[in-house]
């Protein structure tokens, strides 16, 4: 997170971030209400004007309030954060404010709906996120969000520090250069973006609202500690640390330091390991996939229909790996031939690449064993369905690292352990990070990242990332 720095410029994007967040935050109100008049019978008509503008008052002055917390407790408006970090507190807040609103109204004496009550909110919900994401990339188009960044370090923390920041586009960072703080970096580009060697170079680029992020490796404290100096002397005052903590759980994660010593103090939060936390994730698995079978029940009942055609048992298990290292029969719909075993194994013994491509990754990009209607179900992801029962049984969980067979495991290494401790996820993090486009070592990562930083937030996350995904069919094949 950085702070904006202030300007003129700085203020006049604050004023219109927060007069945003007022305007769709009041509007939710008012699009209720003409919903509601809108609707046969005029729903409106047994409240009498007094009411409703009472109603209209008390949400504008909760919306003023609104805003100032925002803006004062959350720093939405001073401090770039990302996306759903920020998505997360915006929920918290709208519902903080429903709750009072609410009270209001039952301490009062005035009548409300509690039709207008429930859509107001909903669409507040709504808005106010996507409103702010909205008014930020119109901002960011009129280069009014960007900022100029500019990245102290050239080794493997300053090009993960990099793609992150590149992977979180609403915060607004343009990374404009490297610097090398030791002249270790050969290459004269990283990313595209140039590396800088001179303290002559760097000053050139700075302006007035120039960001900088300090991401040395551990090893390079010197650097950091004399570039901290640097810039202090230089009277920047925007200036962030991404130190090198490659492996250490991050959500939840609590700082705190010694008066009179450089000494920070972490406190990490191994949240699966909380009863309250696995009794969470587990309602929640048991809620969602009840509802998800429910809803598509139609659909399941046409994919049977579809897949019974090509011959065999629409659906099929395949032995996976779950919590703790148990065995269990991982379900999905058949998109295979009934003969698959014997097709695969002709093709690894006569066919060179795809041989060295299974050996890689367990996959083959154009399967010779997937029927017409297979190409179909996996592409959107349909085949994973049937393993709602396995979520439901409580062999999987709706998010969780991807269900792996016993001989991939040895490609875990190190982080077999994290795999250990978590349900398979119908969906995960890896599904919604390029899945059959990255490669396993990659994979690895994220299912132990998922892992060491397990929230429900996340898990809510993961699933409306893998709505896009599926939507657009990204890596799937």
């Amino acid at each position: 997170m950085s702070n904006i720095k202030f300007t003129s410029k700085g203020l006049l994007i604050r004023l219109f971030l927060s007069l945003s967040d007022l305007f769709f935050f009041n509007a939710s109100l008012f699009i209720a209400i003409w919903l509601m008049s809108a609707l046969p019978g005029n729903l409106l008509n047994e409240y009498t004007s007094q009411d409703l503008r009472l109603t209209i008052v008390t949400h504008i002055i909760l919306s003023l309030v609104c805003i100032a917390w925002f803006w004062v407790r959350l720093r939405h408006y001073t401090y770039r954060k990302p996306f759903w970090f920020e998505l997360k507190e915006i929920f918290r807040s709208v519902l903080i404010f429903s709750v009072i609103d609410l009270s209001i109204t039952a301490l009062s004496e005035w009548q409300l709906s509690r039709w207008i009550w429930v859509l107001t909110w909903l669409l507040a919900l709504v808005f106010i996120p996507a409103g702010r994401a909205v008014v930020k990339r119109t901002l960011n188009h009129y280069k009014l969000w960007k900022r100029q960044s500019i990245i102290i370090g050239s080794g493997k923390n300053a090009e993960e520090a990099w793609m992150a920041l590149q992977s979180e586009e609403m915060m607004g960072f343009d990374v404009v250069a490297f610097y090398d703080v030791d002249g270790s970096t050969p290459a004269l580009e990283l990313f595209s973006t140039p590396v800088i060697r001179t303290e002559e170079e760097l000053w050139q680029l700075v302006d007035i609202d120039t960001q900088f992020i300090v991401a040395v490796e551990f090893e390079q404290s010197q650097y950091r500690d004399l570039w901290l100096k640097n810039l202090a002397k230089h009277n920047c005052r925007a200036v962030s640390v991404i130190p090198s903590l490659r492996g250490v759980p991050l959500y939840g994660t609590d700082m705190a330091y010694i008066f009179s010593h450089e000494v920070m103090i972490l406190r990490v939060s191994n949240n699966l390991a909380k009863r309250t936390s696995r009794f969470t994730k587990r309602a929640f698995d048991i809620v969602g996939a009840m509802s998800i079978l429910v809803a598509l029940m139609p659909a399941l009942a046409v994919l049977v229909f579809l897949v019974s055609r090509d011959g065999g048992s629409p659906i099929y298990g395949h032995e996976r790996v779950g919590l703790n290292g148990r065995k269990f029969k991982c379900l999905k719909f058949r998109s295979m031939v009934v003969n698959s075993k014997e097709v695969l194994e002709e093709v690894l013994r006569t066919d060179p690449v795809a041989r060295a491509e299974w050996d890689k990754d367990f996959k083959l990009k154009n399967d010779p064993r997937i029927t017409r209607v297979g190409h179909f179900i996996r592409k959107t992801s349909l085949d994973e369905l049937p393993q709602l029962w396995n979520v439901i049984r409580g062999e999987m969980s709706l998010v969780g690292p991807r269900p792996v067979i016993e001989d991939e495991l040895e490609r875990y290494a190190g982080d077999v352990d994290y795999y250990y401790m978590a349900k398979p996820g119908m969906t995960g993090l890896w599904q919604v990070s390029g899945r059959n486009d990255v490669d396993y070592e990659t994979r690895v990562y994220f299912d132990s990242w998922y892992v060491k930083n397990w929230s429900l937030w996340n898990d809510i996350a993961i699933l409306f990332k893998t709505v896009g995904v599926v939507l657009k069919r990204d890596g799937a094949y």
